[in-house]
């Protein structure tokens, strides 16, 4: 299968992923393209690194959610993509790119124990809501923001002492250890049944 991944921020999930390839030889799947929407953002800067090649798709070029996805889904086409990881995108995906792959196709890593604090200020949720544990999954993506089926969990607990930079990094280190296996899970059932 031939994988891409979108990303927005530092890529530390993407380098992941690449490290888990490497390492597991898995055969089954490739990455094969890196599509970001923040210029000089830290996965661009990793992917030039495993020369892993790398769009850039800004999406304050667009005027609407419809037409940036629009833009993706023609770049993932040409690149005959079959599975879609978001790792640390901070875009709402809109209909048009869930229906191009469905059957758990298009798969996110959320840095929250969903269902609880879904969205993009999860960790600071967390924290000011004075939950006790936290952590991060990975899920298909649906068209209600975080609410695909689950793939995958890691807890961390959340100490009094935790910031919001210290429990972000608990977090990750989670993320970095559950992604690419959950990902590589999900490859060897769709292309095994």
């Amino acid at each position: 299968m031939r994988i891409a991944v979108l990303a927005s921020g530092s890529g530390s999930n993407f380098e992941a992923l690449l490290h888990y390839c490497r390492d597991h030889k898995q055969g089954l799947a490739t990455i094969e393209l890196l599509i970001i929407n923040n210029p000089g953002c830290g996965a661009q800067q990793r992917s030039e690194k495993y020369n892993i090649p790398w769009l850039l798709i800004n999406h304050r070029n667009f005027d609407s959610r419809e037409n940036f996805d629009d833009a993706i889904l023609k770049a993932l086409q040409l690149a005959k993509i079959d599975l879609v990881v978001l790792a640390g995108w901070m875009r709402i995906i809109t209909a048009k790119l869930i229906d191009a792959f469905p059957s758990g196709r298009l798969l996110n890593i959320h840095p929250s124990l969903l269902p609880e604090f879904k969205g993009s200020a999860a960790i600071a949720a967390a924290l000011a809501a004075g939950a006790k544990k936290s952590g991060c999954t990975v899920h298909e993506v649906v068209l209600n923001v975080d609410a695909g089926p689950i793939i995958a969990q890691a807890e961390v607990e959340i100490q009094p002492s935790d910031t919001l930079e210290s429990l972000k990094l608990k977090i990750q280190e989670q993320e970095h250890l559950i992604f690419a296996p959950a990902i590589f899970s999900k490859v060897r059932q769709l292309v095994y049944g």
